[in-house]
């Protein structure tokens, strides 16, 4: 992979204004239309993105899909109240049609505009590299192949592998009537191994893979070879599972993955809209206790290559690593820039939108607890009776109360401190911020996830990114189907 270079706006400018004869006096003209209005401020945002997938199953290519998409988003903000308009024509008549609809939010008057003079100061998280380009067709069909025989490589029981890979390169300028342009070149792939495995007519299914923001030669035999096992010794485990037992016991969290239950039940709570409108579990408790001592929890959208990470927001501000939970303390929650506004706070670069044609929203980037001193080992030897939850699959949260309900891909059920056999059917059912306070241990073991996350509100998915050590968590409300 080559070397990040840092996202110019001036090649933004060539490659999403120039094409519809757009400059950047036209974009002043187009601020100042709207600020002939009473609004706070007012910005656009212009996009570029080529998006491909494939999918292998049964050893052919099911499925294969290749769009371009381009745009501009129009937002005028007075207050509480957006108005957004959006189109899939860049051109100067769009754009002035556009202004005369958002502009209408505001009362009749004038509101100050700054002429497009400051650039954003660029950062280089990632390379700004095409992956839709960086592998030719022929290649990413064979990459599936190879994941397909490694999974059937390794045990007969192994009938069904569908294995699929996404490729995106986007990219983005903000122009705000404060007078900043901002530009970043995003890429992201993919990989993703689903493997079903049958014996005595049972059938059970794992799950694996992986990416980040890279191209494909992120995926070499030896990651495809760890995606390909991971997801076999996943339903293989599955086949010799055990119904899992019901009850309120102790629940071991494993490492990594797993702290996407903390990013439903805790993280949708700490983002700003719900705060300032009173409707989180978490509102207006800043600097109070809300979890156990040793649970730090941040939010980091700056670790480079990461899934979640950007190197500016959607507003044209930069991502930050943001304490919102130190040593158990409520210390604020993550902003865009509308609410950190209304609620007087400064920003934390979490606007963020699904495209051009969505409103930016206050939304996690990778959301990660941080490490405690405890060896996972110790944590394990602990328990007497409870349960291992190693992987996630589904889950729903209601942001309002914090209660989640999250179903567990894989998981063990623990005797003495061992792990006694594997169990199915595990779900787990709490409130997010009383988990939060039952956190007893706190493993020395923290790991991010592979790639895969991504995050649903309002309507709109962005990718994201959840990182945890071993957690031991008491007196949990475990479903099953066992005794």
């Amino acid at each position: 992979m080559s070397q990040p270079v840092t996202p110019g706006v001036a090649d933004a400018e060539r490659a999403l204004l120039a094409p519809g004869g757009l400059d950047r006096p036209q974009l002043d003209r187009i601020l100042a239309s709207i600020h002939t209005h009473e609004v706070d401020f007012a910005d656009l945002y212009f996009q570029h993105s080529r998006f491909e997938s494939w999918s292998l199953e049964e050893g052919i290519v099911k499925s294969g899909s290749f769009s371009i998409d381009s745009g501009v988003g129009v937002r005028a903000v007075a207050g509480e109240r957006q108005a957004f308009a959006y189109s899939d024509e860049v051109t100067p008549r769009a754009l002035e049609e556009a202004a005369v609809a958002v502009r209408a939010i505001g009362r009749q008057g004038r509101s100050a505009v700054a002429p497009l003079t400051r650039n954003a100061q660029a950062r280089a998280l990632y390379s700004q590299d095409d992956p839709v380009a960086s592998l030719a067709e022929g290649d990413k069909v064979a990459l599936l192949h190879r994941v397909e025989q490694y999974a059937r490589s390794l045990d007969p029981r192994v009938t069904q592998v569908i294995a699929s890979l996404a490729a995106e390169h986007e990219t983005v300028l903000v122009a705000r009537s404060d007078g900043l342009m901002a530009a970043d070149v995003r890429p992201l792939v993919r990989v993703s191994v689903t493997v079903i495995a049958e014996e005595s007519g049972r059938r059970e299914q794992g799950h694996s893979g992986g990416g980040g923001r890279f191209d494909y030669a992120y995926f070499d035999d030896g990651v495809l070879k760890s995606y390909a096992k991971l997801a076999v010794d996943q339903a293989l485990l599955n086949l010799a599972a055990r119904p899992a037992p019901a009850g309120t016991m102790t629940v071991v969290l494993g490492p990594g993955w797993p702290g996407i239950l903390l990013h439903e039940a805790i993280g949708h709570g700490l983002e700003g809209d719900f705060n300032r409108k009173g409707t989180s579990a978490f509102s207006g408790r800043v600097g109070q206790r809300v979890a156990s001592s040793g649970v730090t929890v941040v939010d980091d959208g700056t670790i480079p290559d990461r899934r979640g990470s950007l190197n500016l927001d959607d507003e044209g501000n930069p991502t930050q690593r943001t304490v919102l939970i130190e040593d158990g303390i409520l210390r604020g929650y993550m902003q865009d820039r509308m609410n950190a506004a209304l609620m007087r706070v400064p920003l934390t670069g979490n606007g963020r939108r699904e495209s051009f044609a969505h409103l930016p929203m206050p939304r996690m980037t990778n959301t990660v607890m941080m490490n405690g001193d405890r060896d996972p080992g110790e944590i394990l030897a602990s328990v007497r009776d409870g349960i291992y939850a190693v992987n996630f699959g589904g889950g729903q949260v209601d942001i309002t109360s914090g209660k989640f309900v999250f179903s567990a891909a894989e998981a063990w059920k623990i005797e003495n401190g061992k792990l006694a056999y594997p169990v199915r059917g595990a779900t787990l059912i709490g409130n997010g911020p009383d988990v939060l306070t039952r956190v007893s241990m706190i493993g020395n073991d923290m790991r991010l996830d592979t790639g895969v996350g991504t995050c649903g509100k309002d309507g709109q998915s962005v990718p994201v990114g959840v990182g945890q050590p071993t957690l031991r968590i008491d007196a949990l409300t475990v479903g099953g189907t066992g005794g």
